[in-house]
């Protein structure tokens, strides 16, 4: 059996062609049409085409003439005259106030209380490491102070018959992040989260400052049930706390109108 040469003219045989199994085994076998070589002409031309087009267009291009780009310059702006507004005063510069003694801004203790005893040893200042230690997490806080900016601490305190009183002003320099107000929110959401019951009161003239006054106790075996109420609220670089403690029930309007008064004193 003659097999005919591939080219132009030759049959297509289908692939699935084969020879019988009768058939002489010296009989050369039919050929599987070659469909690579097709599909790299066709995309030859097709290489080719786009070429050709983008030389085209070259040329095309290059025989235009540029396209002016728009001017660059602006019109002059007349400079205002007359003097510049004048600075605030002091009584009216709240970071003036917050760049001097924090200490100055806390409130004064009421007559007949006395300091707290750890007062005196503080001066009334508490670092980094201070602080820290009022959390639960002593050493996991002191990274995230130091990573949140924190600058200073100015904390006072009182005792009056059963009931103690600590005010802290926390400031941040606040280059980064707004610490001042992300540490007010992380306190609020303890307290919200802290009793099942609706405790909390809006500090007047504050924006979002809020007191709450829990209702059950913290009691310890061999001392006597202790209530709390706490302050939070935000002015600026400067987040203000408030923590009261007594024996009895403390009502939302005593530590909202304690905290209401320091926050004037911003």
């Amino acid at each position: 059996m003659e097999v005919p040469e591939e080219g132009p003219d030759a049959p297509a045989v289908p692939v699935a062609s084969v020879v019988p199994d009768d058939a002489d085994p010296g009989a050369p076998r039919p050929r599987r049409r070659r469909r690579r070589r097709t599909i790299l002409l066709i995309a030859g031309a097709a290489l080719l085409g786009v070429v050709a087009g983008a030389c085209t267009g070259y040329l095309v291009q290059a025989d235009r003439e540029p396209t002016a780009l728009p001017s660059l310059s602006q019109p002059e702006l007349a400079q205002a005259g007359g003097p510049g507004p004048e600075p605030l005063p002091a009584s009216l510069d709240r970071r003036l106030k917050t760049e001097g003694d924090l200490r100055k801004l806390l409130l004064k203790k009421p007559r007949g209380a006395k300091d707290s005893e750890w007062l005196s040893r503080s001066h009334g200042w508490m670092d980094t490491a201070d602080y820290a230690e009022e959390f639960q997490q002593p050493a996991a806080e002191f990274g995230k102070l130091v990573g949140d900016e924190f600058r200073r601490a100015a904390v006072t305190g009182w005792r009056s018959g059963y009931q103690a009183v600590e005010i802290r002003l926390v400031q941040f320099r606040q280059e980064e992040t707004p610490a001042a107000f992300d540490s007010v929110e992380n306190h609020q959401f303890w307290a919200v989260n802290k009793d099942d019951t609706d405790n909390s009161r809006p500090v007047p003239g504050t924006g979002s400052g809020m007191a709450y006054a829990h209702p059950r106790p913290e009691t310890q075996v061999g001392s006597v049930p202790l209530y709390m109420a706490e302050a939070h609220a935000v002015r600026g670089d400067v987040a203000m706390e408030i923590w009261m403690y007594d024996t009895r029930p403390i009502p939302k309007a005593k530590i909202a109108d304690l905290a209401e008064r320091q926050m004037e004193r911003l």
